[in-house]
């Protein structure tokens, strides 16, 4: 059952491949803002998936973030998502990211439950 204060947390380190110069959002290396979004997404994702129908999984539909610091490489990188409103197939989720220094990133992310079968049927 999705329940309010559902949470999870994911993590990464910054490595070349998650630097915006690589990523191409920018061309220094530091912490990708994409790669900090879908650090966040996937904290968001994890923490409901267990709580899901059977043949349900979330897709993103909106992610409203700031990026506040930039994060060097071989910093330990860490995301939460925790859930704060169910309103129908519609979950809004507090994210945020953090490093050795402190908050780099927060926001809201959207999510819905979809049918994996249905969802998937779209594409054909």
């Amino acid at each position: 059952m999705l329940e309010k204060g559902l949470s999870a947390r994911s993590d990464t380190t910054v490595s070349e491949q998650n630097t915006a110069a690589t990523m191409g959002s920018g061309d220094l290396p530091v912490f990708a803002t994409p790669a900090m979004v879908a650090l966040m997404e996937h904290a968001a994702m994890t923490a409901v998936a267990a709580h899901l129908p059977e043949g349900s999984t979330t897709v993103g539909a909106e992610m409203n973030v700031t990026h506040i610091k930039p994060s060097a490489l071989g910093a330990a990188i860490s995301a939460t998502a925790v859930l704060t409103a169910v309103e129908g197939r519609k979950l809004t989720f507090n994210v945020g990211a953090r490093d050795a220094e402190g908050v780099i990133g927060e926001g809201v992310h959207i999510r819905y439950v979809v049918d994996r079968e249905r969802f998937m049927a779209k594409l054909r």
